[in-house]
């Protein structure tokens, strides 16, 4: 049996997995983590600058020194990192996967290549625990907002098992993706591809009207409340009119664009687009 216990606005939480270990508290990961501290799960929490986990364990967080004690035997462990590297690491750092043991979930949200995905379900199943991938469409303040969209994959018992810790993260939609690993993150690749392109279309539109004497606001308010009305197309187009880059100076979108490259290129897909795209963000970051 598992014991769920009452919250203050009557609503109840399930303590079947116990503490949840939550794993990188990075721009992203630190809102995912606080809400479910919110909502009344017990975290174990670590990140490699260990300051960074401060804000949580002043709310009742645990804090772990290293990846595995951030672990229950046979619990749920959630990691948002950087990169493939980064997942690796934690993957392969000591104690991990035995200490996640048999049943164990690890609920990977990073955005890496689907072959690393692969790679480390595969090394999961091999002890017995079990890998589902949920990368997040979203920025901080759309988590903080519940207002985040989550494709995942991976095994079906253990899906059910971490969808009610997605909804707590602050999903507004959970699209399955099957049991295959590396589906959603390819869904996330193709995603960010797509807002990459988006961003530097508009860019490209709202240069040419200004240019010609009309106001850029008033472009991209009539096409963004008739033609183009998705949030993508809204916001960095509000942005773009208010004179600034696309994406600043975040590092994401040229690091995605190269993983959709890659993961297009194995398969023989062509990726002009990309290509372009990839220039564009170098020469914005290397003149900003």
């Amino acid at each position: 049996m598992h014991d769920n216990y009452e919250m203050q606005d009557g609503s109840e939480v399930d303590q079947r997995d116990g503490v949840i270990g939550f794993i990188g508290l990075g721009q992203l990961g630190l809102p995912l983590a606080t809400n479910l501290l919110s909502a009344g799960y017990a975290l174990r929490v670590y990140n490699r600058t260990a300051s960074k986990a401060e804000p949580l364990v002043a709310q009742g967080a645990q804090p772990a020194l290293r990846p595995a004690d951030a672990v229950a035997s046979g619990g749920i462990v959630a990691s948002i990192v950087w990169d493939d590297v980064a997942l690796e690491s934690i993957v392969q750092s000591k104690g991990f996967l035995a200490q996640l043991g048999a049943g164990g979930v690890h609920l990977s949200m990073s955005t890496v290549l689907p072959e690393t995905s692969k790679r480390l379900a595969a090394l999961h199943a091999q002890h017995g625990s079990f890998m589902v991938e949920a990368p997040i469409f979203g920025r901080p303040e759309a988590a903080a907002a519940h207002q985040l969209w989550i494709p995942f994959a991976g095994p079906e018992r253990a899906k059910e098992r971490v969808r009610p810790l997605l909804q707590a993260m602050g999903a507004q939609g959970i699209f399955d993706f099957g049991e295959e690993a590396g589906a959603a993150v390819l869904v996330k690749l193709a995603g960010n591809f797509l807002i990459s392109s988006a961003g530097y279309s508009v860019r490209e539109a709202l240069a040419m009207a200004e240019k010609n004497g009309v106001d850029p606001n008033a472009v991209i308010n009539m096409l963004t409340s008739t033609l183009f009305s998705a949030p993508i197309y809204q916001n960095y187009g509000k942005r773009i009119a208010e004179g600034n880059t696309p994406f600043g100076q975040s590092k994401i979108p040229l690091k995605d664009v190269g993983l959709f490259q890659q993961t297009a290129q194995q398969v023989g897909s062509p990726t002009p687009v990309a290509g372009l795209l990839s220039d564009l963000l170098r020469s914005d970051m290397g003149n900003a």
